[in-house]
């Protein structure tokens, strides 16, 4: 049995879930243009470079969901996924999920964004597993809060054991274990599967790939 992981933005998706459910409730009205693109620019640049504060951008990232209900966001959702979504999605990405579906792997998701943004896109690829950011929720709503470790940088190391471990499983129950990412962000998961593979990768990343003998491929 093989375990593959899979980043999502800009990794599976041509872009950034993210940064583009952001831009589209700006698109849409429900943020602030003026106050609240410069921000969302701003967060993804200190992502690029590393220096992102998770839990500031949590802060700025789930608090639309606490304002709305929950009807009204899977709504928006479904216009995101279509309009937004599924554009990113590129065949090469579609076939090589499919090919570890079809071999049998446990396959899952690991990604800093969001459940409720990756859920329904995961869904879209027929993976079976979400290891995400979880946002908060007391009686059917979001609290713009998350709950639990964010999956980012070493916390996806920590998520994915969790998940592991509800399966009855952990990381020595699998022949060989995979993780596709194009994020420096993710190298320390990147480590500790056996087949780390860079995906489109950001340059810090690449020239880790490279140093350590490691793939480097294109879903584009």
């Amino acid at each position: 049995m093989d375990l593959v992981l899979f980043d999502l933005d800009n990794t599976l998706l041509n872009g950034d879930s993210d940064f583009a459910w952001a831009q589209f409730l700006i698109a849409k009205g429900v943020l602030d243009r003026e106050v609240q693109e410069a921000r969302n620019v701003a967060f993804y640049e200190q992502y690029k470079a590393g220096t992102l504060d998770i839990f500031e951008f949590l802060d700025f990232q789930l608090a639309p969901l606490a304002r709305h209900p929950r009807a009204q966001l899977d709504a928006w959702h479904r216009e995101f996924l279509d309009g937004s979504i599924r554009p990113m999605i590129t065949t090469k990405a579609r076939q090589l999920v499919d090919e570890h579906l079809e071999r049998g792997a446990v396959v899952a998701v690991v990604t800093a964004t969001n459940s409720f943004v990756t859920g329904p896109i995961v869904r879209e690829f027929g993976i079976p597993h979400l290891v995400a950011t979880i946002p908060a929720h007391e009686n059917g709503a979001f609290t713009g809060k998350p709950r639990g470790m964010p999956a980012f940088k070493a916390g996806k190391i920590e998520r994915v054991e969790s998940w592991l471990e509800s399966l009855g499983l952990y990381f020595g129950s699998f022949e060989r274990s995979w993780f596709y990412s194009d994020s420096h962000n993710d190298l320390p998961l990147m480590s500790r599967v056996s087949n780390p593979v860079a995906v489109d990768p950001d340059d810090t990343l690449r020239a880790h790939a490279q140093a350590h003998g490691w793939p480097v491929i294109s879903l584009r």
